[in-house]
Protein backbone atom coordinates (compact mmCIF):
# COMPACT_ATOMS: atom_id res chain seq x y z
CA UNK A 1 0.00 0.00 0.00
CA UNK A 2 1.47 3.06 -1.02
CA UNK A 3 2.23 6.06 1.62
CA UNK A 4 2.03 9.49 1.41
CA UNK A 5 2.96 12.23 4.46
CA UNK A 6 -0.31 14.07 2.97
CA UNK A 7 -3.06 13.68 0.14
CA UNK A 8 -5.36 16.30 -1.00
CA UNK A 9 -8.79 15.58 -2.34
CA UNK A 10 -9.39 17.91 -5.18
CA UNK A 11 -7.60 19.84 -7.37
CA UNK A 12 -9.20 23.09 -7.44
CA UNK A 13 -7.08 26.38 -6.70
CA UNK A 14 -7.24 25.53 -2.95
CA UNK A 15 -6.41 21.48 -3.99
CA UNK A 16 -3.32 22.17 -6.10
CA UNK A 17 -2.01 24.85 -4.24
CA UNK A 18 -1.98 23.12 -1.06
CA UNK A 19 -0.48 20.30 -2.81
CA UNK A 20 2.71 21.88 -4.47
CA UNK A 21 3.47 23.97 -1.09
CA UNK A 22 3.33 20.86 1.38
CA UNK A 23 5.48 19.41 -1.47
CA UNK A 24 8.14 22.62 -0.93
CA UNK A 25 7.62 21.73 2.46
CA UNK A 26 9.10 18.45 1.90
CA UNK A 27 6.58 16.24 1.99
CA UNK A 28 5.50 13.37 0.04
CA UNK A 29 2.06 14.68 -1.79
CA UNK A 30 -0.56 13.03 -3.63
CA UNK A 31 -3.62 14.78 -4.81
CA UNK A 32 -6.91 12.90 -5.73
CA UNK A 33 -8.63 14.38 -9.02
CA UNK A 34 -11.35 12.54 -11.39
CA UNK A 35 -11.94 15.14 -13.94
CA UNK A 36 -9.32 14.16 -17.18
CA UNK A 37 -7.96 17.85 -16.47
CA UNK A 38 -6.44 19.48 -12.93
CA UNK A 39 -7.72 22.61 -11.85
CA UNK A 40 -10.87 21.78 -10.61
CA UNK A 41 -14.16 23.52 -10.99
CA UNK A 42 -12.28 27.54 -11.83
CA UNK A 43 -9.94 26.33 -14.25
CA UNK A 44 -11.99 23.89 -16.25
CA UNK A 45 -15.88 25.75 -15.77
CA UNK A 46 -15.67 28.79 -13.85
CA UNK A 47 -13.21 31.43 -13.39
CA UNK A 48 -10.80 30.84 -16.02
CA UNK A 49 -13.44 30.18 -19.44
CA UNK A 50 -15.49 32.46 -18.05
CA UNK A 51 -12.43 35.12 -18.41
CA UNK A 52 -12.18 34.35 -21.91
CA UNK A 53 -15.42 35.05 -22.90
CA UNK A 54 -15.58 38.03 -20.94
CA UNK A 55 -12.75 39.60 -22.34
CA UNK A 56 -13.82 38.46 -25.99
CA UNK A 57 -17.15 39.87 -25.92
CA UNK A 58 -15.83 43.29 -24.38
CA UNK A 59 -13.51 43.53 -27.09
CA UNK A 60 -16.63 42.96 -29.62
CA UNK A 61 -18.60 45.91 -27.47
CA UNK A 62 -15.28 48.08 -27.88
CA UNK A 63 -15.66 47.86 -31.69
CA UNK A 64 -19.18 48.67 -31.68
CA UNK A 65 -19.15 51.26 -29.89
CA UNK A 66 -15.89 52.95 -29.56
CA UNK A 67 -13.41 51.99 -32.60
CA UNK A 68 -14.88 54.74 -34.54
CA UNK A 69 -14.72 57.70 -31.86
CA UNK A 70 -10.90 56.46 -32.00
CA UNK A 71 -10.92 56.88 -35.64
CA UNK A 72 -10.69 53.05 -36.23
CA UNK A 73 -13.31 53.02 -39.13
CA UNK A 74 -14.52 50.06 -40.52
CA UNK A 75 -17.43 46.96 -40.79
CA UNK A 76 -17.78 45.68 -36.88
CA UNK A 77 -16.46 42.14 -36.27
CA UNK A 78 -19.37 39.27 -36.79
CA UNK A 79 -19.56 36.99 -34.33
CA UNK A 80 -18.19 33.09 -35.17
CA UNK A 81 -19.23 31.78 -31.61
CA UNK A 82 -17.81 28.48 -32.70
CA UNK A 83 -14.56 30.34 -33.04
CA UNK A 84 -15.01 32.00 -29.70
CA UNK A 85 -15.75 28.59 -27.91
CA UNK A 86 -12.17 27.39 -29.32
CA UNK A 87 -10.93 30.51 -27.90
CA UNK A 88 -12.30 29.65 -24.54
CA UNK A 89 -11.16 25.94 -24.98
CA UNK A 90 -7.56 27.45 -25.61
CA UNK A 91 -7.29 29.17 -22.85
CA UNK A 92 -8.14 26.02 -20.48
CA UNK A 93 -5.97 23.77 -21.98
CA UNK A 94 -3.08 26.01 -21.35
CA UNK A 95 -3.73 26.57 -17.59
CA UNK A 96 -5.36 23.20 -16.66
CA UNK A 97 -1.39 21.79 -18.82
CA UNK A 98 0.31 24.18 -16.25
CA UNK A 99 -0.77 22.71 -13.40
CA UNK A 100 -0.12 19.37 -14.46
CA UNK A 101 3.45 20.47 -15.29
CA UNK A 102 3.63 22.02 -11.95
CA UNK A 103 2.73 18.74 -10.41
CA UNK A 104 5.83 17.02 -12.02
CA UNK A 105 8.42 19.86 -11.56
CA UNK A 106 7.25 19.96 -7.29
CA UNK A 107 7.04 15.77 -7.66
CA UNK A 108 3.78 15.60 -6.87
CA UNK A 109 1.82 12.61 -7.96
CA UNK A 110 -1.74 12.76 -9.17
CA UNK A 111 -3.98 9.61 -8.05
CA UNK A 112 -6.79 10.00 -11.03
CA UNK A 113 -10.20 9.09 -10.18
CA UNK A 114 -12.85 9.75 -7.80
CA UNK A 115 -11.62 9.92 -3.82
CA UNK A 116 -13.30 8.63 -0.60
CA UNK A 117 -12.25 8.26 2.96
CA UNK A 118 -13.19 4.68 4.04
CA UNK A 119 -11.14 5.65 7.52
CA UNK A 120 -8.95 8.19 9.15
CA UNK A 121 -5.48 7.71 7.24
CA UNK A 122 -6.36 6.03 4.14
CA UNK A 123 -7.64 7.46 0.89
CA UNK A 124 -9.77 5.04 -1.49
CA UNK A 125 -9.27 5.91 -5.21
CA UNK A 126 -11.03 3.67 -7.55
CA UNK A 127 -9.89 -0.03 -6.14
CA UNK A 128 -6.34 1.55 -4.73
CA UNK A 129 -6.04 2.19 -1.26
CA UNK A 130 -3.69 4.92 -0.29
CA UNK A 131 -2.45 5.32 3.23
CA UNK A 132 -2.09 9.25 4.31
CA UNK A 133 -0.45 11.13 7.66
CA UNK A 134 -3.02 13.45 6.87
CA UNK A 135 -6.25 14.27 4.15
CA UNK A 136 -6.97 17.26 3.02
CA UNK A 137 -10.62 17.92 1.69
CA UNK A 138 -10.63 20.16 -1.07
CA UNK A 139 -13.57 19.43 -3.20
CA UNK A 140 -15.01 22.83 -3.77
CA UNK A 141 -18.83 22.88 -4.65
CA UNK A 142 -21.62 22.56 -7.20
CA UNK A 143 -24.09 25.27 -8.77
CA UNK A 144 -27.24 25.40 -6.17
CA UNK A 145 -30.59 25.30 -7.61
CA UNK A 146 -34.34 25.97 -6.61
CA UNK A 147 -37.15 23.59 -6.02
CA UNK A 148 -39.09 23.71 -9.03
CA UNK A 149 -35.98 24.39 -11.05
CA UNK A 150 -34.95 21.40 -13.23
CA UNK A 151 -30.98 22.25 -14.53
CA UNK A 152 -30.82 19.93 -17.94
CA UNK A 153 -27.42 22.08 -18.81
CA UNK A 154 -29.28 22.39 -22.21
CA UNK A 155 -32.50 24.94 -21.88
CA UNK A 156 -32.22 25.41 -18.58
CA UNK A 157 -28.22 25.74 -17.43
CA UNK A 158 -25.60 26.62 -14.21
CA UNK A 159 -22.87 28.13 -15.31
CA UNK A 160 -21.16 24.79 -16.69
CA UNK A 161 -23.91 24.84 -19.27
CA UNK A 162 -23.75 28.79 -19.83
CA UNK A 163 -20.21 28.55 -20.66
CA UNK A 164 -20.68 26.15 -23.72
CA UNK A 165 -24.17 26.89 -25.54
CA UNK A 166 -24.60 25.38 -28.75
CA UNK A 167 -25.29 29.34 -29.88
CA UNK A 168 -26.09 32.37 -29.00
CA UNK A 169 -29.61 32.50 -27.74
CA UNK A 170 -32.05 35.59 -28.65
CA UNK A 171 -33.08 35.43 -24.98
CA UNK A 172 -31.73 34.85 -21.73
CA UNK A 173 -33.35 34.52 -18.15
CA UNK A 174 -30.86 34.96 -15.32
CA UNK A 175 -32.07 33.40 -12.39
CA UNK A 176 -30.16 35.43 -9.13
CA UNK A 177 -28.45 39.04 -9.18
CA UNK A 178 -24.73 37.54 -7.95
CA UNK A 179 -21.73 37.21 -9.09
CA UNK A 180 -21.38 34.58 -12.04
CA UNK A 181 -25.30 35.63 -12.89
CA UNK A 182 -24.06 39.34 -13.73
CA UNK A 183 -21.07 38.16 -15.27
CA UNK A 184 -22.62 35.83 -17.47
CA UNK A 185 -25.16 37.96 -18.34
CA UNK A 186 -22.70 40.54 -19.72
CA UNK A 187 -21.33 38.28 -22.19
CA UNK A 188 -24.37 36.88 -23.50
CA UNK A 189 -26.09 41.29 -23.62
CA UNK A 190 -22.73 42.18 -25.46
CA UNK A 191 -22.82 39.12 -28.07
CA UNK A 192 -26.66 40.52 -29.00
CA UNK A 193 -29.11 38.41 -26.41
CA UNK A 194 -31.76 39.89 -24.52
CA UNK A 195 -30.61 39.29 -20.91
CA UNK A 196 -33.60 39.69 -18.06
CA UNK A 197 -32.27 39.22 -14.60
CA UNK A 198 -34.55 38.38 -12.18
CA UNK A 199 -33.70 38.36 -8.23
CA UNK A 200 -35.41 37.89 -5.00
CA UNK A 201 -34.01 40.52 -3.14
CA UNK A 202 -34.07 44.43 -3.59
CA UNK A 203 -31.02 44.94 -4.62
CA UNK A 204 -28.34 42.82 -6.70
CA UNK A 205 -24.86 41.67 -5.46
CA UNK A 206 -26.11 40.74 -2.06
CA UNK A 207 -23.96 41.87 1.15
CA UNK A 208 -22.02 44.59 -1.29
CA UNK A 209 -21.55 48.72 -0.75
CA UNK A 210 -25.28 50.08 -1.18
CA UNK A 211 -23.74 52.31 -3.03
CA UNK A 212 -21.71 50.26 -5.35
CA UNK A 213 -24.67 48.24 -6.02
CA UNK A 214 -27.12 50.96 -7.06
CA UNK A 215 -24.28 52.45 -9.27
CA UNK A 216 -23.92 48.93 -10.79
CA UNK A 217 -27.52 48.35 -11.26
CA UNK A 218 -27.77 51.71 -13.08
CA UNK A 219 -24.64 50.79 -15.35
CA UNK A 220 -25.60 47.18 -16.13
CA UNK A 221 -28.81 48.73 -17.11
CA UNK A 222 -27.57 51.42 -19.25
CA UNK A 223 -25.79 48.01 -21.62
CA UNK A 224 -28.92 46.89 -21.96
CA UNK A 225 -29.70 43.99 -19.14
CA UNK A 226 -33.32 44.39 -17.94
CA UNK A 227 -33.74 44.03 -13.90
CA UNK A 228 -36.86 42.20 -12.02
CA UNK A 229 -36.16 42.46 -8.53
CA UNK A 230 -38.30 41.44 -5.83
CA UNK A 231 -39.65 38.78 -7.35
CA UNK A 232 -40.14 35.03 -6.41
CA UNK A 233 -38.83 32.04 -8.59
CA UNK A 234 -42.07 29.44 -8.67
CA UNK A 235 -40.98 26.57 -11.34
CA UNK A 236 -39.15 26.61 -15.41
CA UNK A 237 -40.79 24.89 -17.50
CA UNK A 238 -38.96 23.64 -20.71
CA UNK A 239 -38.96 21.87 -24.09
CA UNK A 240 -35.83 21.05 -26.14
CA UNK A 241 -35.57 24.91 -27.59
CA UNK A 242 -37.39 27.55 -24.99
CA UNK A 243 -38.85 27.42 -21.60
CA UNK A 244 -40.64 29.56 -19.61
CA UNK A 245 -39.72 31.37 -15.71
CA UNK A 246 -42.66 31.67 -13.26
CA UNK A 247 -42.45 33.90 -10.56
CA UNK A 248 -44.40 36.06 -7.77
CA UNK A 249 -43.31 40.03 -7.17
CA UNK A 250 -43.18 39.66 -3.20
CA UNK A 251 -44.56 43.34 -3.03
CA UNK A 252 -48.40 42.06 -4.03
CA UNK A 253 -47.61 38.35 -4.74
CA UNK A 254 -48.79 39.09 -8.49
CA UNK A 255 -47.62 36.31 -10.50
CA UNK A 256 -45.92 36.58 -14.20
CA UNK A 257 -44.17 34.65 -16.56
CA UNK A 258 -41.09 35.17 -18.73
CA UNK A 259 -40.28 33.75 -22.03
CA UNK A 260 -37.11 32.51 -23.16
CA UNK A 261 -34.48 30.50 -25.22
CA UNK A 262 -32.50 29.87 -21.95
CA UNK A 263 -32.43 30.10 -18.37
CA UNK A 264 -28.90 30.68 -16.54
CA UNK A 265 -29.83 29.59 -12.71
CA UNK A 266 -26.90 31.71 -10.69
CA UNK A 267 -28.96 31.02 -7.40
CA UNK A 268 -25.47 30.49 -5.43
CA UNK A 269 -23.13 27.26 -4.96
CA UNK A 270 -22.86 24.44 -2.33
CA UNK A 271 -20.01 22.79 -1.01
CA UNK A 272 -19.46 19.01 -2.72
CA UNK A 273 -19.00 16.24 -0.17
CA UNK A 274 -21.01 13.05 -1.67
CA UNK A 275 -19.36 9.76 -1.96
CA UNK A 276 -16.69 11.20 0.42
CA UNK A 277 -17.77 8.55 3.08
CA UNK A 278 -17.97 11.68 5.86
CA UNK A 279 -20.83 10.63 7.86
CA UNK A 280 -19.10 7.40 8.11
CA UNK A 281 -16.00 8.86 9.11
CA UNK A 282 -18.07 11.36 11.83
CA UNK A 283 -16.46 14.57 10.81
CA UNK A 284 -18.68 17.21 11.91
CA UNK A 285 -20.86 19.41 9.64
CA UNK A 286 -22.41 22.72 10.07
CA UNK A 287 -26.49 23.42 9.15
CA UNK A 288 -25.38 24.75 5.71
CA UNK A 289 -23.61 21.18 4.80
CA UNK A 290 -20.26 22.78 5.01
CA UNK A 291 -17.03 20.97 6.79
CA UNK A 292 -16.60 21.89 10.53
CA UNK A 293 -12.96 23.05 11.28
CA UNK A 294 -10.81 24.89 13.78
CA UNK A 295 -8.29 27.51 13.40
CA UNK A 296 -5.26 24.95 12.23
CA UNK A 297 -8.31 23.82 9.34
CA UNK A 298 -8.42 20.01 11.21
CA UNK A 299 -11.59 18.87 11.36
CA UNK A 300 -13.42 17.30 14.89
CA UNK A 301 -11.43 13.57 13.29
CA UNK A 302 -7.44 14.14 14.03
CA UNK A 303 -4.99 14.14 11.00
CA UNK A 304 -8.46 15.22 8.33
CA UNK A 305 -8.25 18.71 7.54
CA UNK A 306 -10.87 20.86 5.16
CA UNK A 307 -10.20 24.12 2.92
CA UNK A 308 -12.18 25.78 -0.04
CA UNK A 309 -15.76 25.69 -0.86
CA UNK A 310 -16.36 23.02 1.29
CA UNK A 311 -15.87 25.03 4.87
CA UNK A 312 -17.46 28.42 5.95
CA UNK A 313 -16.51 31.54 4.10
CA UNK A 314 -16.50 33.26 0.87
CA UNK A 315 -16.84 30.82 -2.24
CA UNK A 316 -13.62 32.37 -3.72
CA UNK A 317 -10.75 30.77 -5.52
CA UNK A 318 -8.11 32.85 -3.50
CA UNK A 319 -9.43 32.32 -0.23
CA UNK A 320 -9.61 28.67 -1.05
CA UNK A 321 -5.93 28.78 -2.22
CA UNK A 322 -4.84 31.09 1.06
CA UNK A 323 -6.55 28.19 3.40
CA UNK A 324 -3.94 25.89 1.19
CA UNK A 325 -1.22 27.70 2.02
CA UNK A 326 -1.72 27.89 5.61
CA UNK A 327 -3.30 24.33 5.77
CA UNK A 328 0.16 23.10 4.68
CA UNK A 329 2.17 24.94 7.09
CA UNK A 330 -0.20 23.57 9.88
CA UNK A 331 0.51 20.17 8.47
CA UNK A 332 4.48 20.31 8.62
CA UNK A 333 4.08 21.48 11.70
CA UNK A 334 4.69 25.32 10.95
CA UNK A 335 1.78 27.82 11.40
CA UNK A 336 -0.21 28.90 8.74
CA UNK A 337 -2.59 31.99 8.66
CA UNK A 338 -5.28 33.28 6.77
CA UNK A 339 -6.34 37.37 7.56
CA UNK A 340 -10.14 36.58 6.79
CA UNK A 341 -10.63 40.46 7.04
CA UNK A 342 -8.55 41.33 3.84
CA UNK A 343 -9.93 38.77 1.29
CA UNK A 344 -10.67 40.90 -1.92
CA UNK A 345 -13.91 40.23 -4.05
CA UNK A 346 -14.24 41.05 -7.56
CA UNK A 347 -16.72 41.05 -10.38
CA UNK A 348 -15.53 41.02 -13.70
CA UNK A 349 -17.91 42.47 -15.71
CA UNK A 350 -17.37 46.03 -17.36
CA UNK A 351 -16.60 48.65 -15.22
CA UNK A 352 -15.32 45.84 -12.79
CA UNK A 353 -16.44 46.01 -9.10
CA UNK A 354 -14.31 44.95 -6.14
CA UNK A 355 -14.47 45.52 -2.51
CA UNK A 356 -12.32 44.33 0.55
CA UNK A 357 -13.02 44.67 4.02
CA UNK A 358 -16.19 46.63 5.86
CA UNK A 359 -19.19 48.50 4.12
CA UNK A 360 -20.49 51.31 5.80
CA UNK A 361 -23.92 48.61 6.98
CA UNK A 362 -21.43 46.52 8.51
CA UNK A 363 -19.48 49.66 10.42
CA UNK A 364 -23.14 50.98 11.81
CA UNK A 365 -24.09 48.17 12.76
CA UNK A 366 -20.88 47.93 14.45
CA UNK A 367 -21.15 51.02 15.90
CA UNK A 368 -17.69 52.35 14.70
CA UNK A 369 -17.36 55.71 13.87
CA UNK A 370 -15.89 56.29 10.17
CA UNK A 371 -15.00 58.60 7.86
CA UNK A 372 -15.87 57.86 4.22
CA UNK A 373 -13.78 59.09 1.17
CA UNK A 374 -14.39 59.21 -2.63
CA UNK A 375 -13.24 59.97 -5.85
CA UNK A 376 -15.25 59.57 -9.08
CA UNK A 377 -13.02 58.23 -12.03
CA UNK A 378 -14.45 61.02 -14.25
CA UNK A 379 -11.75 63.03 -12.66
CA UNK A 380 -8.87 60.65 -13.60
CA UNK A 381 -7.57 61.65 -17.07
CA UNK A 382 -6.47 57.75 -17.64
CA UNK A 383 -10.25 56.15 -17.42
CA UNK A 384 -11.28 59.33 -19.15
CA UNK A 385 -9.04 59.29 -22.42
CA UNK A 386 -10.75 55.22 -22.73
CA UNK A 387 -14.23 55.56 -22.13
CA UNK A 388 -14.24 54.30 -18.63
CA UNK A 389 -15.21 57.30 -16.70
CA UNK A 390 -17.73 56.00 -15.00
CA UNK A 391 -17.55 54.71 -11.13
CA UNK A 392 -15.62 55.94 -8.17
CA UNK A 393 -13.10 54.72 -5.36
CA UNK A 394 -14.96 54.68 -1.79
CA UNK A 395 -12.31 54.36 1.12
CA UNK A 396 -13.58 53.97 4.74
CA UNK A 397 -11.05 54.72 7.54
CA UNK A 398 -11.45 55.22 11.40
CA UNK A 399 -12.88 58.34 12.25
CA UNK A 400 -10.23 58.68 15.47
CA UNK A 401 -7.45 56.96 13.57
CA UNK A 402 -7.47 56.68 10.23
CA UNK A 403 -6.64 53.31 9.57
CA UNK A 404 -8.46 52.01 6.61
CA UNK A 405 -11.33 49.69 7.29
CA UNK A 406 -12.61 49.19 3.77
CA UNK A 407 -12.48 49.56 0.53
CA UNK A 408 -15.06 49.68 -2.55
CA UNK A 409 -14.08 50.39 -6.52
CA UNK A 410 -16.44 50.23 -9.30
CA UNK A 411 -14.58 51.08 -12.53
CA UNK A 412 -11.60 50.15 -14.98
CA UNK A 413 -9.10 47.52 -13.66
CA UNK A 414 -10.96 47.63 -10.16
CA UNK A 415 -9.67 43.92 -9.92
CA UNK A 416 -6.15 44.81 -9.69
CA UNK A 417 -6.39 48.11 -8.24
CA UNK A 418 -8.06 46.56 -4.55
CA UNK A 419 -5.29 44.73 -3.88
CA UNK A 420 -3.02 48.43 -3.29
CA UNK A 421 -5.67 49.04 -0.50
CA UNK A 422 -5.06 44.98 0.45
CA UNK A 423 -1.81 45.62 1.24
CA UNK A 424 -2.54 48.69 3.34
CA UNK A 425 -4.47 47.13 5.36
CA UNK A 426 -2.39 43.76 5.78
CA UNK A 427 -0.03 46.68 7.61
CA UNK A 428 -2.61 48.34 9.37
CA UNK A 429 -1.99 51.75 7.32
CA UNK A 430 -4.12 54.28 7.48
CA UNK A 431 -5.43 56.36 4.61
CA UNK A 432 -3.04 59.17 4.77
CA UNK A 433 -0.09 56.43 4.30
CA UNK A 434 -1.82 55.80 1.12
CA UNK A 435 -2.26 59.68 0.45
CA UNK A 436 1.36 60.42 0.88
CA UNK A 437 2.48 57.78 -1.53
CA UNK A 438 3.52 58.17 -4.89
CA UNK A 439 1.39 57.19 -7.95
CA UNK A 440 2.08 57.08 -11.46
CA UNK A 441 0.46 59.49 -13.58
CA UNK A 442 -1.30 58.62 -15.73
CA UNK A 443 -2.74 55.70 -13.88
CA UNK A 444 -6.05 54.52 -12.71
CA UNK A 445 -4.57 53.84 -9.65
CA UNK A 446 -4.41 57.86 -8.90
CA UNK A 447 -8.13 57.51 -7.86
CA UNK A 448 -7.30 55.05 -5.11
CA UNK A 449 -4.79 57.84 -3.92
CA UNK A 450 -7.48 60.70 -4.53
CA UNK A 451 -9.76 58.95 -2.33
CA UNK A 452 -7.19 58.73 0.39
CA UNK A 453 -7.21 62.00 0.29
CA UNK A 454 -10.69 62.46 0.19
CA UNK A 455 -10.52 61.11 3.82
CA UNK A 456 -8.46 63.97 4.78
CA UNK A 457 -8.31 67.82 3.30
CA UNK A 458 -9.64 66.54 0.14
CA UNK A 459 -9.07 65.64 -3.28
CA UNK A 460 -6.73 67.77 -5.38
CA UNK A 461 -8.70 66.68 -8.93
CA UNK A 462 -12.36 67.19 -7.48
Amino acid sequence: MASYDVIIIGSGPGGYVCAIRCAQLGLKVACVEGRETLGGTCLNVGCIPSKALLHASHMLHEAEHNFAEMGLKGKSPSVDWKQMLTYKQSTIDTNTKGIEFLFKKNKVDWLKGWGSIPEAGKVKVGDEVYEAKNIIIATGSEAASLPGVEVDEKVVVTSTGALELGKVPKSMVVIGAGVIGLELGSVYARLGSEVTVVEYLDAITPGMDPEVQKTFQRMLSKQGLKFIMGAAVQKTEATKTKAKVHYKLRKDDSEHVLDADVVLVSTGRKPYVDGLGLEGLGVEMTQRGQIKVGKDWQTNVPGVYAIGDVIEGPMLAHKAEDEGMAAAEQVAGKHGHVNYGVIPGVIYTHPEVANVGETEATLKEAGRAYKVGKFSFMGNARAKAVFAGDGFVKILADKETDRILGCHIIGPGAGDLIHEVCVAMEFGASAEDLAMTCHAHPTYSEAVREAALACGDGPIHM
